[in-house]
């Protein structure tokens, strides 16, 4: 059971309710970590804010993706899971991709957004090296460290709200 009730639109602030109708016309429902959000303002604003600019990095959407997944199966966060596996197909990855984004093996993103969440980034020299093999240059690795911090803020969240997971439900 959630720990923290997610804010129904109507009962939204002034201050949130543009952004809530912006997210429900995007994604086609409004999730529930964004009415959870909803409770802080400045959260949910500067979340957003955040989503915008990290939109318009060189990572692909599967590169994204796979991020996301990585970084939500090494955070525990079965929301973030079921609603990265839902996104990450719709990018075009298979089940199997999806799986294997989650272990960190699916390519040197998964692999280098799970090395950083895992050591909350403490990275060895060696791991530098081999996502720089990988072509992962020092621009992108900004990015990934990036997209793992917006990550790891809805997965805590979500772990510490016990978010109702609105998206649909994957195998563990």
């Amino acid at each position: 059971m959630t720990r923290i009730v997610p804010i129904n639109l109507e009962h939204a602030t002034e201050a949130t309710r543009p952004l809530l109708d912006g997210i429900q016309k995007k994604i086609g429902f409004l999730p529930n970590v964004f009415r959870v959000l909803a409770h802080a303002p400045a959260v949910l604003a500067s979340y957003m804010q955040g989503s915008v600019a990290l939109g318009k990095t060189s990572l692909s959407a599967l590169e994204k993706e796979s991020i996301f997944l990585a970084t939500s199966q090494a955070n525990g966060c079965d929301y973030c899971l079921a609603a990265h596996t839902l996104f990450a197909s719709k990018a075009g990855y298979n089940n199997q991709e999806i799986l294997s984004a989650r272990e960190g093996k699916l390519d040197a993103f998964a692999l280098l957004a799970k090395q950083i969440t895992e050591s909350r980034g403490h990275l060895t020299n060696e791991q530098i090296a081999q996502a720089r093999a990988a072509g992962i240059d020092d621009a992108k690795i900004i990015e990934v460290i990036a997209h793992v911090a917006s990550q790891t803020l809805t997965n805590y969240l979500n772990n510490v709200a016990l978010t109702d997971i609105d998206f649909p439900s994957i195998n563990s």
